[in-house]
């Protein structure tokens, strides 16, 4: 049965998920939102696998601060081989080698192993399977727009064949676009494994990282660059569609796209780490979006180079994740109206205009063009919409919308006095007071002594604690700590936060929500609870794989993992809680 105990490997191009046994069960190419080649992971036929006769135990890790995945397999008679799997990134000629390729490397450990090494392919969404094509030391799976070869070291015979052999010395398998490939296999992947080692220990290196849970954060934010199309800076919430959200729950829907509120999260996480190049990135695709959209409505995801159209299909072809379908392709949330986008646009790239690290800061001709999008977010922060958490059946007025149109215009004020434009700073505060004064008078409830998810409703939403988080709201301000109060009677089960407990499209929500488990974290810290915190973000750590990484949903009853993997806003939680929990560094050494 599959499970989310997954391993990633990527390069800001393409990533790639091994399963514990060293099945590559997802890889999609010629980029991280394309055509799923090897997809068992959601029932498909295509995979690579290296099976070990006899296989007993696995035992998997990461290089340390890297991105290469190491495999020990050991056999029932002692025998142990070692899988090592990388995609290549590193500096060559004065730009970054970052091709739509992964690398595999078998050796022999003890013993004299025998392995079969199978490599099946898909294209069409699983309706068409790729056949491969013999050459001397390659295979090649021609396709129009998703082939590729595997040029290797190995018996192309055997593998043809699907028969073992004798494992008596290293192997070395590279997967790229199909094209003649120059050199030895071996050498070259050896040649890319030290100057991929050497990149990820020296990024790595670079980080600020607080002195407690520095191997979690790191993971989370080496997982986080591996999310991050560097082509274009667009950053996808997931590297996975339809991982459900809990079994049986159709609640399965594609994340290979960039949310522009995911993304969000993601550079504040990776710029508290001092991990700027992916904010230089995202501020282009942002400006791109911008110049796109024209001050118009902008819709809350695009995909990585900026297409507007990701029509949803269910094409049938896949049984799903543990057969749990259907299996999506595309996102409906693409046509949705979802007002917090306007504020995630300018909090994204606000850091842009004030950090002088930054290769090329924003200025004057940038501000004046996310003007246009405060101005969108002044007109729309009062009127209905699907809200964050993307409701397919109703609209309301959502509180967490209305208070990032805020945040647009709180961030244009703050921007404005950095530039200098003092008769700006008064507009756009003027604009930010009069919507936060409606957000006070129409989202604080009375009766029930809390902030609710929309303008006079009831029903509690744990999106509401970010107020405190972007600057809405004292932390300290009794309504902001009743409404934590509440939402710890409400909504929390243990140690883990549901988004809300209202039915919605797909009915009640049977998994917490990560990424609000994680707010609720910073909540506590903020209002004096922090040993509460810290022992939440503890007993949250242990929730993740074996490898550290997080999906998007967890069934409380059991802590077994669900939704799409690994979750962005989850691993962002990790940086973000380290950093507030964290003891300093003064009080450390």
């Amino acid at each position: 049965m599959s499970s989310l105990e997954l391993g990633v490997i990527g390069n800001q191009t393409v990533a790639a998920l091994i399963d514990e046994t060293a099945c590559i069960n997802w890889l999609c190419l010629p980029r991280l939102d394309g055509e799923p080649v090897f997809n068992s992971l959601v029932g498909g036929c295509g995979d690579f696998t290296i099976e070990l006769e006899g296989y007993k135990i696995s035992r998997q890790e990461y290089v340390r601060n890297t991105a290469i995945l190491t495999t020990y397999l050991e056999a029932d008679d002692g025998s142990i081989i070692k899988i090592t799997d990388f995609a290549p990134r590193f500096m060559d000629r004065g730009r970054m080698f970052r091709p739509s390729s992964i690398v595999r490397y078998i050796e022999p450990i003890k013993g004299m192993p025998r392995v079969l090494v199978a490599i099946s392919a898909e294209a069409e969404c699983g309706g068409r399977e790729l056949m491969p094509k013999r050459g001397v030391s390659h295979l090649s799976y021609p396709d129009e727009e998703y082939g590729f070869r595997i040029t290797t070291s190995a018996p192309i015979s055997y593998i043809l064949n699907k028969q073992y052999f004798v494992l008596d010395q290293p192997y070395g398998f590279v997967l790229s676009p199909d094209e003649p490939f120059q050199g030895d296999v071996n050498t070259i992947s050896h040649d890319w494994y030290v100057r991929t080692l050497d990149h990820w220990a020296e990024w790595s290196r670079r980080l600020a990282t607080a002195p407690e849970w520095q191997e979690a954060v790191i993971r989370a934010a080496i997982t986080l660059t591996l999310c991050v199309y560097e082509e274009t800076g667009g950053i996808v919430a997931a590297l996975t569609t339809s991982i459900p959200e809990h079994q049986g729950s159709e609640r399965n829907w594609d994340y290979r796209y960039c949310w522009l509120r995911d993304a969000y999260f993601t550079v504040t996480a990776l710029n508290r780490l001092s991990a700027v190049g992916t904010l230089e990135r995202y501020l282009t695709y942002l400006r791109n979006t911008v110049a796109m959209t024209k001050g118009g409505h902008i819709q809350p995801v695009f995909g990585v180079a900026l297409e507007t159209d990701l029509t949803e299909t269910i094409p049938g072809h896949l049984p799903g994740y543990r057969g749990h379908g259907p299996v999506r392709f595309g996102n409906q949330a693409a046509e949705h109206v979802q007002h917090d986008v306007y504020g995630h646009v300018i909090l994204g790239a606000s850091q842009a205009f004030f950090d002088d690290r930054l290769s090329s800061k924003a200025g004057l001709l940038e501000f004046e063009q996310f003007e246009k999008v405060g101005d969108r977010a002044f007109k729309v922060y009062d009127t209905p919409d699907a809200g964050i958490w993307e409701y397919r059946g109703r609209a309301s007025v959502h509180t967490s919308s209305a208070i990032m149109c805020w945040a647009a215009c709180d961030r244009l004020a703050r921007i404005a006095g950095e530039l200098g434009l003092e008769d700006k700073v008064d507009f756009w505060h003027e604009r930010a007071n009069i919507i936060r004064n409606t957000i006070i008078d129409k989202a604080w409830n009375e009766k029930r002594n809390a902030f609710t998810g929309s303008f006079g409703g009831e029903e509690l939403d744990a999106s509401v604690l970010l107020m405190a988080e972007i600057g809405f709201i004292d932390p300290m301000d009794p309504r902001y700590i009743a409404t934590v109060e509440r939402i710890d009677e409400e909504l929390r089960e243990g140690d883990h936060v549901y988004r809300y407990r209202i039915a919605d499209d797909f009915g009640t929500p049977e998994t917490a929500f990560t990424a609000c488990t994680f707010w609720h974290i910073d909540a506590l810290a903020r209002i004096g609870r922090k040993d509460e915190a810290r022992r939440m973000f503890e007993n949250l750590l242990k929730q993740r794989t074996r490898l550290g990484l997080l999906s998007e949903d967890v069934k409380t009853e059991t802590n077994e993992l669900w939704g799409n993997f690994p979750q962005t806003y989850s691993m962002v939680g990790i940086i973000n809680a380290a950093a507030r929990l964290s003891k300093s560094w003064e009080d450390t050494v």
